[in-house]
């Protein structure tokens, strides 16, 4: 059963080494040190992370950040977990989450537009596109987006 608690420190640690294949390796972090340094990712006070384990099995975390009006959510599974179901849960999950958290306020994801899985998986938990494609720049690299909400 999967279930969810703030994220800890040896997690932060080991989630940033997560490596991932081909077009998946751009959500490849910096190591965990690196963050806390230039106050990025983990290193950044102003995220809320959670970590959603199967049992002893650590498969994926989110980060809920409040945004004026709205929540943006992050979500990353385990390179070896993907395409098995768990970030349809995580979502479903970190939605309820969030209206404990933040009540009220719309949770949005953005998303990569080749990033078609992620895609299809927050459309199975209900989140749709909204718009039109936008370019943004992140802190790892420019790209262009979805913006999606339920």
């Amino acid at each position: 059963m999967l279930k969810y608690h703030v994220t800890t420190e040896p997690e932060k640690r080991l989630i940033s080494s997560w490596k991932y294949d081909g077009d998946y390796a751009i959500y490849n972090s910096i190591s965990y040190e690196d963050q806390l340094s230039s106050h990025s990712g983990f290193g950044n006070p102003s995220n809320n992370y959670y970590s959603f384990c199967d049992g002893p099995l650590l498969v994926g975390y989110i980060n809920l950040r409040e945004k004026g009006t709205e929540v943006v959510l992050g979500v990353g599974v385990h390179p070896d977990l993907c395409n098995r179901g768990f970030g349809n849960k995580i979502v479903k999950m970190t939605c309820e989450l969030s209206k404990s958290l933040f009540p009220g306020k719309p949770v949005y994801i953005e998303v990569r537009t080749w990033n078609e899985r992620a895609v299809k998986c927050y459309e199975k938990a209900g989140f749709h596109i909204e718009g039109e494609p936008y370019e943004k720049t992140t802190p790892i690299g420019k790209g262009l987006f979805y913006r999606m909400q339920i």
